[in-house]
């Protein structure tokens, strides 16, 4: 069962095991939908990932923008629509007053809306086609694997008067180091080059091969047995806050669970009979 389809964010799987989820607000650079309403945009995202995540058909899960932008973030100049933030709607935490209030709102609604993106199982490919402002930028670092080119920027919230947010403070440091992570932070913008330089960006191709790169990529992850590919970004994920010794338990425990997997066996007997493994997931 899909998820429920909203007209600003689209949602395209294709039968090579490709979900394409696209931002689709391009005469608003595809500014965002609400905050933390149930049907604002970064609550779809996660929810249209969650729907790729359990269909068995889907191996990889691309998030782009339609238009010149990836993703401009907050939309500033206009309030969210009264069928997004009716007191009656569900999902809504009604107005935010107060620093408390407000705190609230954006730890237990946005912000966990954020991480849900980094806890999809299976790859997440964030194609970056233009500038990913604030909001878009987080769901962008969420994301696995960023595909850039030349018109790609990031930009942080210091338009908002807001520091970087939602897992950009998490994710920069350890993707770019301190000293870079910070001069991010005090100038508030990123161009392509430099984010590739600095490691943000996996690929930096021109903005013509965009798409055919990130479908080449999706075709090598398809390639690898997708049980390898679960367990192996949950055992990464978790050892950026862990240890050696709690890694390595980790990947011993997984490492015999998969070696007697379906999928496994399978890659060996497709090796040995010089033919395209077919993998299930199992």
């Amino acid at each position: 069962m899909g998820p429920k389809l909203v007209d600003y964010l689209t949602y395209e799987p294709e039968e090579s095991g490709i979900l394409w989820i696209r931002f689709n607000r391009p005469d608003r650079l595809n500014a965002l939908v609400g905050t933390a309403e149930e049907n604002g945009t970064v609550s779809k995202v996660g929810e249209y990932m969650r729907a790729g995540d359990d269909d068995p058909d889907i191996r990889v899960i691309v998030l782009t923008g339609v238009g010149r932008a990836f993703c401009a973030g907050a939309d500033l100049r206009s309030r969210p629509s009264p069928d997004v933030t009716g007191p009656n709607f569900p999902g809504n935490r009604g107005p935010h007053e107060g620093p408390d209030a407000a705190r609230e709102h954006f730890f237990h609604g946005l912000t966990k809306l954020h991480r849900d993106i980094s806890l999809i199982r299976k790859p997440t490919i964030a194609m970056i086609n233009g500038p990913a402002v604030g909001a878009g930028m987080d769901m962008a670092l969420h994301c696995d694997i960023r595909m850039g080119c030349e018109k790609t920027r990031f930009v942080a919230y210091h338009n908002a008067g807001q520091i970087i947010e939602n897992g950009g403070s998490y994710y920069l440091p350890k993707m770019v180091g301190l000293g870079r992570a910070l001069e991010f932070a005090y100038t508030g913008e990123l161009d392509a080059e430099r984010a590739h330089a600095w490691g943000l960006l996996n690929h930096l191709v021109p903005s013509e091969q965009l798409e055919e790169a990130t479908r080449a990529l999706c075709q090598r992850i398809i390639g690898i047995p997708p049980l390898v590919q679960w367990v192996g970004k949950r055992v990464m994920r978790a050892a950026l806050d862990s240890t050696l010794e709690t890694t390595m338990v980790l990947t011993s425990n997984a490492g015999g669970i998969l070696q007697s997997s379906e999928d496994a066996q399978e890659a060996r007997r497709a090796f040995a009979e010089k033919r395209r493994p077919v993998f299930k997931g199992r």
